[in-house]
């Protein structure tokens, strides 16, 4: 068993840029199970290795549910909840997700891929119109995905900029008091609510009119199930992939001689993102936490049941011992296993799709803006707190 430690504060604070905090790469080493305080106050056990991480992710000792208890660990002060796919194992976890799964198909998303590449397409135009300089989050990373989303849900247009600004507060770590959190996802649930009865007076043939079917004719899931469904694909749904667009170009920006190859071999774009995706400096944990059911060791550390598991992606996707190399940027790298999606079965329903968003986004803007360059230094971009993984504010680009 390994030694004895005072637990360490966690998240950790990132360095600039796209470096990983020291601490992921020393706890690989030296204590790949540690225990950590989480921002709560609440404290875990972070594991670091890819090997462990990918057994975390795909034991089912190690429980999702179990973390939604009311007494459960928590990283922040909004968990998924009960009725949301992300907090069910078993039975209940594998109906939701065979409802959900014929939605994101390899045949559905690309049919999504010239909807997303005329969006990528305008939102450039206006940027170009506008700048140099201009500022690429809600320039490109974040409309991107949150259209798309909404276009699926048939959710108008106009409401994002509201929905974007409960789903930061609903989903921040410190920057809002637990009173606002709590408010924010009260404001998600009561809308999403009124997007069901709307669908119900005018039934469609979006996803939310789907969801919606599934529940009034087929009766495969409740109404709390139903709007968990809902609010999860409002958030989640887009959230992460503003983050992977935002720090995956950043990534490029601040790798110039990989963007130069990129720009030459536009082939390479697809394994581009797969590693831009494993590299992702937004990554803090890329997992929600677990709570045993059991006792378990774990990388030489006995984990009692009831105690709370954080799989540290970020570290995973860094670790030497699966990734030649990790800490350098490689557009062209072959084998990726990379967990960035999760892994097991509760592996991200939307990766399909977010591959798509980041291909089209890459590609586009590399064709679109040549010589695109950081509009300020490295040290002055802005980053959001979140449980899970970190975004940023803004990305000022010039070109």
């Amino acid at each position: 068993m390994a030694p004895e430690h005072r637990p360490l504060d966690f998240p950790f604070a990132f360095p600039r840029g796209t470096a990983q905090p020291d601490e992921l790469a020393l706890l690989r080493k030296e204590a790949p199970v540690a225990r950590v305080v989480l921002a709560t106050g609440d404290e875990a056990w972070l594991v670091t290795r890819y090997a462990d991480v990918q057994l975390v992710l795909n034991d089912d000792r190690f429980s999702r549910a179990a973390a939604e208890a009311p007494d459960a660990p928590r990283m922040g002060a909004s968990n998924p909840g009960p009725d949301v796919m992300l907090g069910m194992d078993g039975p209940d976890h594998v109906r939701l997700r065979r409802l959900a799964v014929k939605h994101f198909t390899n045949r559905r998303v690309e049919r999504l891929r010239p909807w997303t590449q005329r969006l990528a397409d305008s939102l450039l135009d206006t940027l170009a119109e506008t700048g140099p300089p201009g500022d690429l989050v809600p320039g490109l990373a974040l409309p991107v995905p949150l259209m798309l989303v909404l276009e699926l849900l048939g959710v108008p247009p106009q409401d994002s900029p509201q929905l974007c600004a409960w789903t930061d507060t609903a989903f921040s770590m410190t920057r809002h008091s637990q009173e606002e959190i709590v408010a924010a996802r009260g404001h998600l649930e009561s809308y999403v609510s009124g997007m069901i009865a709307l669908r119900r007076e005018h039934p469609g043939d979006d996803l939310l009119g789907a969801l919606v079917a599934e529940r009034d004719e087929g009766g495969r899931l409740t109404e709390k199930e139903l709007v968990g469904f809902a609010f999860l694909l409002v958030t989640a749904g887009y959230l992460s992939t503003v983050n992977a667009i935002s720090s995956g170009v950043l990534t490029l920006l601040l790798n110039p001689g990989e963007l130069a190859r990129l720009r030459e071999r536009p082939e390479l774009v697809p394994t581009a993102v797969e590693e831009l995706l494993r590299y992702n400096p937004s990554a803090i944990s890329g997992a929600l936490p677990r709570v045993l059911l059991e006792d378990v060791e774990l990388g030489g550390v006995l984990i009692r049941a009831g105690e709370a598991v954080v799989p540290a992606i970020g570290s995973a996707n860094h670790d030497p011992a699966v990734f030649e190399a990790p800490e350098l940027v490689d557009v062209g790298r072959g084998a990726n296993p990379h967990l960035a999606f999760g892994y097991g079965v509760h592996r991200c329903l939307g990766a399909q799709m977010a591959r798509m968003e980041l291909q089209v986004a890459v590609a586009t803007l590399l064709r679109r803006l040549p010589g695109i360059r950081l509009a300020v230094p490295e040290h002055g971009l802005r980053w959001k707190d979140h449980p899970v993984s970190r975004g940023l504010l803004s990305l000022p680009v010039e070109w």
